[in-house]
């Protein structure tokens, strides 16, 4: 019998080792490039706010109208109380898109 303890390899030298050691490279570098800001991120946000831009638009002159209607039918007043209110909602509206535009980045 051979009283010798086996001879231990490196840690360097074992293949198990190397071949699992480049897997979990592998898998960080898919981490990291799965986690990573998109290039389109600036992007999405402008779109968002052009979005929300022609919304608040649509949205005075629509609701604007709609009130002015009410109020004409109500009142008999047409067309004045259409016009008036189409007019504020308009106002409104640009007020509002201004008030997006001149808002600092997040």
């Amino acid at each position: 019998m051979n009283d010798q303890p086996p001879e231990i390899a490196p840690i360097g030298e074992d293949a198990r080792i190397d071949a699992l050691d480049k897997r979990l490279k592998a898998l960080r570098e898919l981490e990291n490039q799965r986690t990573q800001p998109k290039a389109g991120a600036e992007t999405d946000a402008n779109y968002r706010l052009g979005n929300r831009v022609l919304a608040e638009l649509i949205g005075g002159l629509a609701g604007g109208a709609f009130i002015g209607w009410v109020i004409d039918q109500f009142a008999g007043t047409s067309p004045g109380g259409l016009l008036v209110m189409l007019f504020m909602g308009i106002a409104v509206a640009f007020r509002n898109i201004i008030r997006l535009s001149s808002r600092r980045p997040e």
